[in-house]
């Protein structure tokens, strides 16, 4: 194992990290102002647009040489953490 090639694939990753952590702050911001248009707590989860989001990723996946199971994963997850946090700050209106 060459370590110096290693820590310089690490820092990469690390760059990156900090691109996607500035991402997800927009997005939550984002969601936070959706959240402010629901009225009722059925309307956080969308089943049908949940759908479609994981089919353009499988899509996007494969045109971009990524395996769909990773992508769909990743995409899942945020979509339930966002669920998660939406149902925890609902406030009835």
């Amino acid at each position: 194992m060459n370590k110096k090639k290693l820590n310089i694939a690490r820092n990469k990753v690390d760059q990156l990290d900090q691109k996607i952590f500035n991402l997800i702050k927009k997005r939550t911001q984002i969601v936070k102002y959706m959240l402010s248009l629901k009225k009722f707590r059925k309307e956080i989860v969308d089943h049908k647009r949940n759908n479609e989001i994981f089919k353009k990723i499988k899509n996007k996946s494969i045109k971009n040489g990524i395996d769909p199971k990773i992508t769909r994963r990743i995409w899942q997850a945020m979509i339930w953490s966002y669920v998660d946090f939406q149902r925890r700050n609902f406030k009835k209106k």
